[in-house]
């Protein structure tokens, strides 16, 4: 047969190679040298105990090593961590320290006053001594209630509890004002004294109270009769809004009277005024309002 477009010419059977090598051999190379080593005794393509258990064993101890080798902080991750917590004791310290002498300081200012008005002004010195207590300048003693807000549990592998079910500034700026409204005499938030200066707020997740970050639980102490406050607390809104917080979102509260409380006070106060924009010495006032919640409410004190 001659090409349609010249060259060799082709065997009539050529068409016909592919069928007969599949009659000629119906198995795949691959099957044919199966088939060989099971005639032989020998098992293809399985690997001996043995080896797989050694292989096994040997990734178990790779695995392990870079685990314990990735929990292990670094030398100079430990270094620095020592030297903060060096730095943050050495500073508590120091803070501890100047806060005493503040409190002899202002010990002594009281005492120099009282002398240089025990002659000039009678009067006035009373009224000074009336007005101390409730300016929360001096530390105050007697009975009163003290309520503990407590953050929820967290949840199983969470880092802790997620904002609604913490204790907000709002939360706590409710219960104060319950308890200023039920006839309280003085009120501290975890030992901070509230006055008329004072403020309730929220920086990111913490909460402030006169500036000083405050953590859970809370105790808020009140100095009264403690069967008043406590009926005019659950009267008010502040028991309601207890009571919600509690059913709703599984804060902690509790509620105990005490026969004494023992409140430090503030010492004494630099007060700061405000003037025309005209005059020289016009000084502008800090705001204690409260910011940073959503709910929050006017004022800490009465």
């Amino acid at each position: 047969m001659t090409p349609r477009h010249g060259g060799p010419a082709r065997e009539p059977g050529a068409s016909m190679t592919l069928l007969s090598e599949v009659f000629r051999r119906p198995l795949d190379l691959g099957y044919q040298e199966a088939a060989r080593r099971r005639a032989e005794g020998a098992v293809p393509g399985r690997t001996r105990p043995v080896t797989v258990l050694m292989i096994a064993v040997l990734l178990g101890l790779a695995v392990t090593a870079a685990s314990l080798a990735l929990r292990q902080p670094s030398s100079a991750a430990v270094e620095a961590r020592a030297l903060l917590e060096r730095r943050i004791a050495e500073q508590t310290t120091r803070g501890d320290q100047a806060q005493a002498s503040v409190d002899a300081v202002s010990a002594a200012l009281a005492t120099l006053q009282q002398q240089a008005l025990a002659g000039e002004d009678p009067t006035l010195l009373a009224r000074l001594g009336r007005d101390d207590g409730p300016s929360g300048v001096v530390a105050v003693r007697g009975p009163g209630l003290r309520v503990t807000l407590t953050d929820a549990p967290a949840p199983q592998g969470a880092d802790g509890p997620d904002a609604d079910h913490r204790v907000q500034d709002v939360d706590l700026q409710v219960v104060v004002n319950g308890l200023w409204a039920a006839g309280a005499e003085a009120i501290t938030v975890n030992g901070a004294r509230l006055t008329s200066t004072a403020a309730i707020r929220s920086a990111g997740s913490a909460v402030l109270v006169n500036l000083t970050a405050l953590s859970s639980p809370y105790a808020i102490d009140a100095i009264g009769d403690p069967a008043t406050l406590q009926t005019g607390l659950a009267q008010g809104l502040a028991g309601q809004h207890l009571a919600t917080l509690r059913n709703s979102y599984d804060i902690g509260v509790k509620i105990v009277a005490e026969r004494s409380f023992v409140l430090p006070g503030t010492g004494q106060v630099a007060l700061q005024y405000a003037g025309t924009p005209t005059s020289s010495t016009s000084t502008a006032v800090p705001s204690s309002g409260v910011a940073g919640s959503p709910r929050a409410t006017e004022g800490t004190s009465p």
